[in-house]
């Protein structure tokens, strides 16, 4: 017994460099993510609809009922606007989508006959005219249609047994995960914590409650923007006699992610689609009119108080992640981009207060003995 005492002493003194452990588990998710990404958008769609549900299964807890049932309720709300959105809104959507295919001729014959003349006879800029186009020729190889190219993308799926196997299991896998983590989400959150070091799990736990705030404002907040905004810029555009008016708010909601892309992209392309239409001067001013309450509103209601200033993404950031998150790994890594970037950025935060906080940041000849220990209150253990 008197041996192992010391032992025991010289062993709890050894520090312990937890950082390249951190490191290697992080680098092993990432490989992991690459190789397993084409499996994994059932996982992050059912995970992202699990994120954005558990604050309403919180609630229901809260006023006295069971999870459980909080997330039946919630799952059959997340179902009946699917639903809604899959029966009357995708039909006018694609049919839409369908019309703009056809309308490309007319739009490239106005580019190239009055737009692109106007702006050399009125400017110093000059040079050869846009080149004629067989769009008949090329709409017919290519995408005639919607319906051409949905049947043969239906046509490619059913062609293989096992393909669209696989692809109706990846659809009902979604609603499957998202049930699951929905009801233990609070659960596996804490047996995630508890696995971080124990001098860290104060600290982490703080990073994670900042981070939540951060990805819920974009998520959840700017989520909820964007359909408000997509559903105020299509409605004021078929009230506008405006023929494109569900896809042309679609587009405006969806780049709406990026603070004030919605409102160009969406005014843009909603004037030339009216100029289009009608070529006269007042729909122009109805199309403005839409869009200058739609970013009122914006402004002035929707963004104070389901985003406000919780968001501290940068336009410049979010673009980079959506980019950078495509060309890593295609739409999944578009899904995650977002949450990854708010997380990475609260993170890097904390990482440049001890950076800053730390003798390799100040001066050697001030006291940076002082310095170095706050720095390392945020990781005790570390040295």
């Amino acid at each position: 017994m008197s041996d192992s005492g010391p032992d025991l002493e010289v062993k709890a003194e050894i520090p312990v460099n937890r950082w390249p452990l951190v490191f290697a588990v992080f680098a092993a998710m990432a490989v992991l993510f690459y190789i397993l990404e084409p499996i994994l958008l059932p996982f992050v769609l059912g995970a992202l609809t699990g994120y954005l549900g558990d604050p309403l299964v919180d609630r229901v807890e809260e006023r006295g009922g069971s999870r459980t049932f909080g997330v039946i309720l919630v799952f059959l709300f997340f179902t009946t606007l699917s639903l809604v959105a899959l029966f009357f809104a995708v039909p006018v959507l694609l049919q839409q989508l369908d019309g703009l295919i056809g309308r490309i001729p007319v739009l490239y014959a106005w580019l190239r006959d009055v737009a692109v003349p106007w702006l050399q006879s009125r400017t110093l800029v000059t040079g050869a005219n846009l080149p004629q186009i067989d769009w008949s020729a090329q709409l017919l190889e290519n995408w005639q249609s919607l319906g051409k190219v949905t049947a043969t993308t239906i046509s490619r799926i059913t062609g293989s047994g096992l393909g669209l196997l696989l692809g109706m299991a990846n659809i009902a896998l979604v609603p499957v995960v998202a049930f699951y983590l929905m009801r233990d989400w609070d659960d596996i959150a804490e047996r995630i914590l508890h696995l971080m070091p124990k001098a860290w799990q104060a600290g982490t736990q703080q990073m994670v409650r900042e981070a939540d705030e951060v990805v819920g404002a974009f998520l959840r907040g700017q989520f909820i923007v964007m359909c408000a905004l997509g559903a105020l810029y299509a409605a004021g555009l078929y009230l506008a006699g405006i023929e494109l008016a569900l896809l042309l708010g679609l587009i405006a909601g969806l780049a709406s992610i990026v603070p004030y892309l919605g409102f160009i992209v969406g005014i843009t392309a909603s004037l030339i689609a009216a100029w289009l239409q009608f070529h006269e001067p007042l729909p122009l001013l109805y199309v403005a009119a839409v869009f200058g309450v739609g970013q009122l509103i914006e402004s002035m209601v929707l963004t104070p108080v389901l985003v406000g200033d919780r968001i501290g993404l940068h336009p410049v950031m979010v673009i980079f992640a959506l980019m950078a998150g495509g060309q890593l790994a295609g739409f999944v890594g578009v899904v995650v981009a977002l949450p990854v970037a708010a997380v990475i950025k609260v993170f890097a935060s904390h990482a440049l207060v001890h950076y800053r906080n730390s003798s390799l940041y100040t001066d050697p000849d001030e006291d940076s003995g002082q310095d170095s220990n706050h720095g390392d209150r945020e990781f005790d253990g570390d040295a």
